[in-house]
């Protein structure tokens, strides 16, 4: 009977420890965290435009999070899909249209049509902004996680990615850049080395990753960015100790946030930038 109270003080230690009101280490453990604004704060402005990423910022997001397509002139725009279909009022494959053509769009309204409850007038007629436009909107030293998206349909977009950054002489030190593809991530490495990358993962059932793979992810990357559905405790604390930064995606729950954190997990990304900041200061 003794040694079983023990224990379950003890545990009832730890649990406070993690989880408890205001308890210092669990703050500690909170307050790091990486709190990536997905697509801007996209849960309460339309995703990937000016006015997200301003809401992002003032929801304490950490980071500019921006998608890239390439359109049929070679631009990097901000847009999560390779068509226009869902995001603005056009159609088609956005590397068929050119710049000038999708600067004509709306990509404000549909926001306001499916989301009643957080609509705007001022999202109506909301531009979908180049990454060039982002990067003169917000400045050298803010901090941008970019994602190669679609790289195979876009030959060439990781040097226009690069040349932009050297343009307009973006802080490599608070740059992430993010793909799915290996090949792309493995391009930006050998054009520029000190660009810090990301390798997203889709998982479709029970995560989990080998010894192996982690050793080649770590030999172009300093981190991954799995969903979060089918992520477990085990599989955090294996990615992270083997010293890889581990971003699952995209987590909007408050209590979801918490039990990730406690596993270990180094930073998230998140429709609600908001909820994650007040999980960080243990409200």
């Amino acid at each position: 009977m003794k040694k079983k109270m023990i224990s379950v003080i003890g545990a009832a230690v730890i649990g406070l420890n993690a989880f408890g009101g205001g308890a210092a280490l669990a703050k500690d453990m909170h307050k790091d965290i990486v709190n990536v604004s997905h697509r801007g704060a996209s849960a309460y402005a339309p995703e990937h435009t000016i006015a997200a990423y301003e809401m992002g910022e003032k929801m304490h997001g950490d980071y500019i999070e921006l998608d890239l397509q390439m359109t049929k002139d070679g631009h990097l725009i901000a847009m999560h899909d390779v068509t226009l279909d869902r995001t603005t009022d056009g159609t088609g494959s956005v590397k068929d249209n050119t710049l000038n053509e999708i600067k004509q769009l709306d990509a404000g309204s549909w926001f306001n049509e499916k989301y009643p409850y957080a609509s705007k007038a001022e999202y109506e007629g909301l531009k979908v902004p180049t990454l060039e436009e982002v990067f003169k909107k917000f400045g050298k030293n803010n901090s941008y996680y970019i994602e190669t998206k679609s790289p195979d349909v876009y030959p060439g977009m990781e040097k226009e990615l690069l040349r932009l950054v050297e343009k307009y002489k973006i802080n490599k030190n608070k740059l992430l850049v993010q793909s799915f593809s290996p090949q792309s991530l493995k391009v930006m490495n050998e054009l520029d080395p000190s660009i810090k990358l990301v390798q997203l993962i889709s998982y479709k059932a029970n995560a989990e990753i080998t010894d192996a793979e982690i050793r080649e992810i770590k030999q172009y990357a300093m981190g991954i960015g799995p969903n979060h559905t089918y992520l477990n405790e085990e599989y955090v604390q294996k990615v992270v100790n083997s010293g890889l930064e581990l971003h699952p995606y995209t987590v909007n729950d408050k209590e979801r946030m918490k039990q990730l954190i406690n596993w270990g997990v180094t930073g998230m990304f998140t429709n609600h930038p908001d909820l994650l900041h007040d999980v960080k200061k243990g409200r």
